[in-house]
């Protein structure tokens, strides 16, 4: 398996890959988001990883920046969105994605990561409820314990807590 960073040819794979990895009831909005990100402009950029299996692309997951909402300052980058196709699903594939992206935000001395997403799946690579709860998500949450951060650097420090704004891609209420 290769992980690399997504490209603009890896688009109609990568929509692909959260159309058939995602129910009726989500799969187009989320390969929606995946596609968007891809093409963000922001700084700095979404960290956007792919994995690949002779050449087929079976994997995907986004990182993009979050700054605080009151002074626009960085503050670290939210999860959102993972996936794997089905059929290579319980192999570790989106296991190692979420890896090596966390590794290479840890590099760039990002101090947070958020997620919204399952407590159990997330939770075995460190990420908790109880860090997050001092940061405010955009909107309304659905499900409040799917939010949940990881310090990366904590020699670094986070920033003071409070309401956090996402890339566009990510400012949708149903999302949340």
């Amino acid at each position: 398996m290769n992980i690399r960073v997504a490209n603009d040819s890896d688009l109609e794979a990568i929509r692909e890959i959260y159309l058939s990895a995602f129910d009726d009831n989500e799969k187009e909005i989320v390969s929606s988001i995946a596609i968007d990100i891809l093409t963000e402009n922001s700084s700095p950029p979404p960290i956007t990883l792919v994995a690949e299996i002779d050449g087929i692309l079976v994997g995907h997951v986004s990182f993009s920046p979050v700054r605080l909402r009151i002074d626009k300052q960085l503050l670290g980058y939210i999860l959102a969105p993972l996936a794997v196709k089905p059929e290579y699903q319980k192999s570790g594939i989106g296991s190692k994605l979420v890896e090596r992206g966390m590794q290479q935000l840890k590099r760039q001395d990002i101090p947070i990561i958020f997620v919204y997403g399952d407590p159990k799946y997330y939770g075995r690579f460190g990420f908790m409820g109880d860090l997050a709860q001092a940061f405010l998500p955009p909107y309304t949450l659905q499900y409040p314990g799917g939010w949940q951060a990881i310090e990366l650097n904590s020699q670094r420090g986070c920033a003071p807590a409070g309401s956090i704004e996402c890339v566009t891609s990510l400012c949708k209420p149903e999302l949340w």
